[in-house]
């Protein structure tokens, strides 16, 4: 038995047999030809029509996440086709094609310019080389399919080109048997995304680190996942016994019988009682939902209710917006699934990164800073808010409806949250006309602006919580688009600045009788959890894997010392100084 350090990505553990996953065997470029010989203008038709096949595929790649995972972990691929897009980077390819080289060998030039240039960086900026990754390679698939014609014609029978079909993964990630613990140098998105959790006991990389879209979406799948193993990792034969233990960050060969056994025990186990810190004050840990089939493992895992429930969900992937029957019975089958909890909805929060064709949302250079959230309900799309709070409204009013609270996103001033309140009673009244029974549940903001953040006091004093989207406060403090992969190094909640709006956030609902929650992917890490409750936040909500690890964090901490420790993190210049706080590396962070 011998064990490997890693860093755990998904605090789970499986045992499971060892199979290599090698994607470059089948990317082997052709040795290049004289200049003089290539057609130019044929070699930029065959890159145009890989380019083409590659957006399908990863347009294809987002539907199916953001089905299978949730639409934020689905919009990694929204960013790949950024990259695929990249003004820079087409130029530089086509200057290439036209000097005389193949289009795959310009392709692999220009991509592992980009690929270097990102891992030369450090923390986030390095993890994002992974992606690159993806539309590389995806891109050179396409190139190279089609040599040959018994392949063409196969491909053909299904009414797709080669190059289509080998833009989508390399390998049928999804059939793997089951028991499998995969092991790879590194694991891009798309073939995270591809792989059938249910089947699948681990996945151990050389490369990676735990902020990376590969892991976030392992993660999000509940798979036990260690990455940056490191080249020890190669050691591993295939077919040999490992146990990948996503908590502790280890990989065990041959693992002796009682390491098994625990490890098929794993979870670790939920906790389905309410927790509390170690020295009595409780914490509710809640999960973030993004569709109807998230409900069930939800509560399977132990969740505290539900802190964040995504209504974009029913208004994607069809032509027309739900009915507002179709909203009720979403948020009723919501309150059914923790009826002794809270479920917090947000309202339709589209516009920015989440496109909704038949909204007709308005085309602007600087869409996250343009019309998204509360500003399309209040205005535009006013029809389409007051529907939904009339289903919302109605839910209240069902069985378990006590225990839903509404927040509204985007918010930057009091008086889009007096406008949006006065729309509920104004909505409220049209259903006592109508003599349709309903409630008015709790209300809250979305604190994810510096001006919310700034304001939070004074909408505390008119809701009953606020809650902190730390994505896209993350990017507004730091001026840093999160979808951007060239900034992804500025996007950064564990930045001073970051942490100083937290702070604000959370004092502000101190000797009132709002509450106040986190819904961001910072809430769901471990290690932070300390931290978090040192700030004073009530609720922590976040993908359901981590909730059960969280829970058994909440009940070491002591409440006195966290704020301490908070105290010295919100104090700190920069993040050196708070990772050093936190006693953690950049790895872990």
């Amino acid at each position: 038995m011998r064990a490997l350090d890693g860093v755990g990505s998904t605090p789970r553990s499986g045992v499971g047999a060892a199979r290599w996953y090698r994607p470059d065997d089948d990317l082997t470029l052709p040795d290049r030809p004289d200049p003089a010989s290539v057609d130019a203008d044929a070699e930029l038709e065959r890159y145009e029509a890989a380019r083409d096949a590659v957006r399908a595929a990863l347009r294809d790649a987002r539907d199916r996440t953001a089905e299978r995972v949730g639409e934020g972990e689905a919009a990694v691929f929204e960013a790949h086709e950024g990259f695929l897009d990249d003004p820079t980077i087409i130029e530089d390819v086509e200057a290439a094609i036209r000097d005389g080289t193949p289009a795959e060998h310009a392709v692999a030039g220009r991509f592992d310019e980009a690929v270097d240039q990102f891992e030369a960086m450090e923390g986030r900026m390095a993890e994002r080389a992974d992606d690159l990754r993806d539309v590389r390679d995806r891109l050179l698939r396409a190139l190279l399919a089609g040599t040959s014609e018994a392949d063409a014609a196969s491909d053909a029978d299904f009414g797709e080109s080669p190059g289509a079909v080998a833009a989508r993964s390399p390998a049928d990630l999804g059939a793997l048997p089951e028991g499998t613990v995969l092991l790879a140098e590194r694991l891009t998105p798309s073939d995270t995304a591809a792989l059938d959790s249910d089947a699948i006991a681990g996945i151990a990389t050389v490369e990676g680190g735990r902020t990376s879209h590969a892991a976030i979406i392992a993660r999000s799948l509940a798979i036990p996942a260690v990455v940056g193993v490191g080249a020890d990792l190669d050691a591993i034969a295939a077919g040999e016994t490992v146990l990948v233990d996503g908590d502790a960050g280890t990989v065990v060969v041959d693992p002796d019988e009682g390491r098994r056994a625990a490890a098929l025990e794993s979870g670790p186990d939920a906790i389905r009682e309410r927790v509390e810190t170690a020295d009595g004050r409780p914490v509710e840990v809640a999960a973030n939902v993004g569709g109807e089939a998230e409900l069930a493992p939800a509560a399977e895992r132990g969740a505290d209710g539900i802190g964040l429930f995504r209504t974009e969900f029913l208004f994607v992937d069809r032509e027309a917006a739900p009915t507002e029957e179709e909203q009720f019975e979403a948020v009723t089958a919501a309150l059914s699934a923790f009826p002794d909890d809270r479920v917090v909805v947000r309202t339709l929060d589209v516009g920015g990164d989440k496109p909704v064709p038949y909204l007709d949302l308005p085309d602007e250079p600087n869409p996250f800073l343009g019309r998204r959230g509360i500003r399309l309900s209040l205005d535009e799309h006013a029809d389409l808010f007051e529907t939904q709070l009339r289903a919302l409204l109605r839910a209240a009013a069902t069985d378990h409806g006590d225990g839903l609270a509404v927040m509204f996103p985007l918010v930057t001033r009091v008086e889009e949250v007096e406008r949006a309140v006065a729309t509920v009673e104004s909505v409220a009244a049209d259903l006592a006309d109508e003599g349709v029974a309903h409630a008015v549940p709790e209300l809250g903001a979305m604190v994810e602006t510096p001006a919310a953040a700034f304001l939070a006091d004074a909408l505390a004093e008119r809701l009953d919580f606020l809650s902190v989207g730390t994505n896209d406060l993350a990017q507004y403090v730091m001026a840093a688009d999160r979808g951007n992969d060239a900034v992804a190094d500025h996007h950064d909640p564990l930045h001073p600045a970051v942490l100083r709006a937290l702070d604000r956030a959370t004092a502000a609902v101190e000797g009132t009788d709002a509450w106040v929650g986190m819904c961001g992917e910072m809430a769901g890490d471990p290690a932070l959890t300390e931290l978090l409750v040192g700030l004073g936040f009530d609720e922590l909500s976040m993908s359901a894997v981590t909730v059960p690890e969280v829970k058994r964090r909440v009940r070491e901490v002591d409440a006195d010392a966290a704020r301490s420790l908070a105290a010295d993190a919100v104090a700190c210049e920069t993040r050196a100084e708070v990772l050093d706080v936190l006693g953690l590396d950049e790895r872990e962070a």
